[in-house]
């Protein structure tokens, strides 16, 4: 009798799927370091994404969908120890983010280790899907060349000098470094990096205004920065006097007010939620109004096409979620987001997605400052470099 049982319990452990159970993503984000406003946006964006994609019922080809989530606390080692956790001890199937690019480049060789996907949202640094990517890394997040080529389309011009405020970390010196690589007319005159933390700008901005004040033709600070400080302040500092202009990427809505004084500064963005035209976006803006009574912002549209990314490959996949079967189906997939169309490109798995030329008007009706949308720049205007070595 016991060994009929056995017997039994061997076909049926052979005939039963090998992806049942629940699909788990882990969820590793800076929930609470020096990122958490982003941080917050993404999680938010991925549980809308994966209810708006699964028509609520959290669920796939008869797998439930679970998120666990993971605080990295913006540092580096906590990153690899939540991540390595997340695979080896809540036998995660894929896991998203982290928020910090350091955090992120710290949690790639976690991703190789245990063979797991990773899907990056919304890190941005080059090297994530550059020099020190891995089979095992997607990112539906823009990178540093997707935000500087969106730039410089606006930018490039003969005769324009522009010298650079960014902050001394990978986000601001990959930033930088693409937005160099993109120029083919433009002349960077001047690179500032600053420390994180900064509240005074004040000797920065003198450096930058020294190095442009004497320049003939179009002189612009571009300003790359991300979390805390105001680099913006050094609009008080009046470069309007030397003929300087301020230009930025874009950054979250909260971040955007104080550029409401700055009516007429261009520049190209990842998202804006008044920007993309199709139901994905009508749906999340309309939602988010109801829900949270304000527009959804920058990093919630990341969050939500990371998980409209994993829904798409596991209806490829008809629920199956072995690593090599996830990465056969999202190598080259595309999949509609609130920015429309990605697709992950085959040789780097970086997502291919349009970005947004703005000018910022001052509606004073807004806490934050309107982008106004002069021109939609899309994946084929843009030559993204493929930069890892494989």
């Amino acid at each position: 009798m016991k060994r009929l049982l056995l017997a039994a319990l061997a076909t049926f452990a052979l005939q039963a799927p090998a992806w049942a159970g629940d699909f788990i993503i882990a969820h590793v984000y800076d929930k609470t370091g020096p990122l958490e406003a982003y941080a917050k946006q993404t999680q938010t964006g991925l549980m809308m994404g994966l209810e708006y994609a699964t028509h609520g019922t959290m669920e796939i080809d008869g797998r439930k969908i679970r998120v666990i989530e993971k605080d990295d606390q913006g540092k580096p080692d906590v990153g690899r120890a939540q991540l390595a956790s997340a695979y080896a001890d809540d036998h995660a199937d894929i896991a998203v983010g982290p928020t910090s690019s350091g955090v992120a480049l710290a949690m790639l060789p976690i991703a190789e280790e245990y063979q797991k996907v990773l899907l990056v949202e919304p890190a941005v640094a080059d090297s994530i899907t550059g020099a020190k990517w891995n089979r095992y890394i997607f990112r539906t997040a823009r990178n540093s060349s997707q935000d500087a080529i969106a730039n410089a389309t606006v930018f490039d011009k003969e005769g324009t000098s522009i010298a650079m405020l960014a902050q001394d970390y990978a986000f601001g010196r990959d930033g930088v470094k693409a937005f160099k690589s993109a120029l083919k007319h433009a002349k960077i005159v001047h690179e500032e990096y600053l420390p994180v933390n900064t509240t005074d700008f004040t000797a920065g901005a003198q450096r930058l205004f020294d190095s442009l004040k004497d320049k003939p033709g179009r002189k612009i600070i571009f300003i790359l920065w991300a979390g805390a400080g105001n680099p913006f302040k050094i609009a008080d500092l009046d470069p309007k006097r030397y003929g300087i202009e301020l230009a930025t990427g874009g950054n979250i809505l909260p971040a955007t007010a104080s550029w409401k004084s700055l009516p007429g500064m261009e520049g190209a963005t990842y998202y804006y939620y008044g920007m993309p035209k199709n139901p994905i976006n009508d749906w999340l803006v309309a939602e988010h109004e109801k829900r949270y009574g304000q527009p959804p912002d920058f990093f919630t549209c990341g969050g939500m096409s990371a998980a409209l990314a994993i829904v798409q490959a596991l209806k490829k996949t008809n629920g199956k979620s072995d690593t090599e079967t996830l990465i056969k189906a999202m190598e080259g997939m595309s999949f509609e987001t609130p920015k429309g169309k990605m697709t992950f490109r085959p040789q780097d798995h970086q997502a291919m997605q349009s970005m947004y030329h703005f000018r910022i008007k001052n509606n004073p009706s807004l806490s934050w400052a309107e982008q106004d949308l002069v021109s939609v720049i899309t994946p084929d205007q843009m030559d993204v470099p493929i930069l890892n070595k494989h």
